[in-house]
């Protein structure tokens, strides 16, 4: 298991498809509705204004809600049209579920970005968060943009370096 302290600031990680990591830190939670806002942001400038820096992040493509949380699916298009400009914006990590676009995927490797999925047990992920606030757009309710603090976080290498552990 690699143990990763979230924002990641080292330059030199080289994860490979099928590595199990735990995740400790704050961790960015958006989905469809909010994460076009987030890349409007990002590519104005303005996302500091909200208290994000997106250097060393993960976005995790989920819902916050009483219930917990829960990756949804990351190849939506709204979802997937966010990978790679937050990532070309320091977004270290992608976390969801599911197939990614080959496009995507050779992105990501330019831009030396990871795509991480999760276990499917919400339980098991809602135990390991601390902290939860809406950073954007609260008034989305569970669709805005959070921030929530993590420990041991379980998650699995899908994408790294041009590789997925989804090829046939």
């Amino acid at each position: 298991m690699i143990k990763l302290k979230i924002p990641y600031k080292d330059p030199d990680l080289h994860l490979k498809a099928g590595d199990l990591v735990e995740l400790t830190g704050t961790i960015y939670c958006g989905r469809d509705m909010v994460l076009p806002h987030v890349v409007e942001y990002a590519e104005k400038g303005t996302l500091q204004d909200y208290g994000v820096n997106l250097e060393g992040a993960v976005i995790f493509h989920t819902a916050v809600s009483c219930a917990g949380i829960a990756p949804t699916t990351s190849s939506k298009p709204e979802i997937e049209g966010s990978i790679v400009p937050l990532s070309r914006h320091g977004a270290k990590f992608h976390l969801g579920k599911g197939l990614i676009s080959q496009e995507t995927i050779e992105a990501m490797k330019r831009e030396g970005s990871y795509f991480l999925i999760t276990p499917p047990v919400a339980a098991l992920l809602t135990a390991q968060m601390s902290e939860c606030r809406c950073v954007i757009h609260p008034e989305f309710g569970m669709e805005g943009f959070y921030a929530i603090e993590v420990k041991d976080f379980p998650a699995i290498v899908a994408v790294a370096d041009g590789e997925t552990i989804f090829a046939k």
